[in-house]
């Protein structure tokens, strides 16, 4: 089988492929369009290609496979021989990521199905959606107080009454940020009627819903981040994936742990301390909020609720692999 090295970049594409023992057959730069990545691999059939993960990827992915290739989707912050090289040229790129396929050494993504794909665009505009409605609420407190000018009933400022209050200031910049907020709350409530619907197909995310602290939305955002549950072979390496594990730094017979890594899904590990915040107040006899409880005490408020969020995910990665709803004691 021959193997292929594809460095793709805004508007142009360097690929190469070779014989399993590096013989050059063919490369070349192409544009990044459908007919232009046709005819270069026009002739080869089965070909393994190696492609790095960057924001276009998908569109590639399943391009490349459409065309009946094997893709494997290198991981850009494993692949260092191609961001640390001295001498570094898309030619070079594309060829390392050949030469590491083709010697079976090259650091691999995760790709989850189409489905999966677009369930996590969703959720994750959704999440967009969210802040950017957040933003424009604290950009019209900011000029409210710059002004300073309080609504005197001191409730919701985005009801009716209240956006009328605030129509009636006359202040240009407030009427303009109320005009956004109402196309991102029509935006917003569309997506989350797609999710409701999307969520309604989903046997995962209808277990993790009967988690105290987690909606088909949140549901949806764990399910859609972190794909088909099987691909995790412990809990161990769900929580690598979360960045829900400590730091460690080694040195002789000394081991320090430190701050949690932060890598992996920063979505995941958001949604989890979230749902994980909503369950310790609602379900104390859960063996979730003890364990948090027991923390809280020794180490802070801080590091309980990311402890808390892990033993959540551990709950959840159980669930999945059995198939199983929540029970309180779990």
């Amino acid at each position: 089988m021959p193997f292929a090295g594809f460095d793709t970049h805004k508007n142009f594409c360097q690929a190469i492929i070779c014989t399993k023992d590096g013989t050059l057959m063919k490369q070349g730069r192409i544009k990044t369009e459908t007919g232009s990545v046709k005819e270069f691999f026009s002739g080869f059939d089965n070909l393994e290609i190696a492609l790095e993960a960057t924001s276009n990827y998908e569109y590639f992915y399943d391009l490349l496979e459409s065309l009946g290739h094997k893709v494997v989707l290198a991981h850009p912050l494993k692949t260092r021989m191609i961001g640390e090289a001295r001498v570094k040229t898309d030619k070079i790129d594309a060829r390392i990521l050949a030469d590491l396929l083709r010697g079976n050494l090259l650091p691999t993504s995760y790709v989850p199905p189409k489905e999966i794909r677009e369930l996590r665009h969703l959720v994750r505009y959704r999440i967009f959606l969210g802040r950017y409605r957040a933003i424009l609420k604290n950009r019209i407190k900011a000029e409210l107080r710059r002004r300073n000018l309080k609504y005197e009933t001191g409730g919701n400022l985005y009801t009716k009454k209240g956006k009328k209050w605030l129509r009636s200031l006359g202040d240009p910049l407030i009427e303009s940020c109320l005009r956004i907020y109402e196309i991102v709350e029509g935006e917003l409530k569309e997506a989350e009627r797609r999710i409701g619907e999307a969520g309604e197909r989903i046997e995962e995310v209808r277990l993790m819903s009967t988690i105290k602290g987690i909606g088909v939305y949140s549901a949806l955002v764990i399910y859609s981040e972190i794909g088909e549950i099987e691909r995790f072979q412990t809990e161990e390496k769900a929580f690598s994936y979360a960045g829900l594990v400590p730091s460690i730094h080694q040195s002789g017979e000394e081991r320090y742990y430190g701050r949690i890594t932060k890598e992996g899904s920063k979505y995941l590990r958001w949604i989890l301390v979230e749902a994980a915040r909503v369950h310790v107040q609602w379900c104390p006899e859960s063996r979730i909020t003890k364990h948090y409880e027991k923390i809280r005490v020794k180490r802070g408020e801080n590091i309980a609720m990311v402890a808390a969020a892990r033993k959540l995910l551990q709950v959840i990665y159980h669930m999945l692999k059995n198939k199983e709803e929540y029970r309180i004691g779990g």
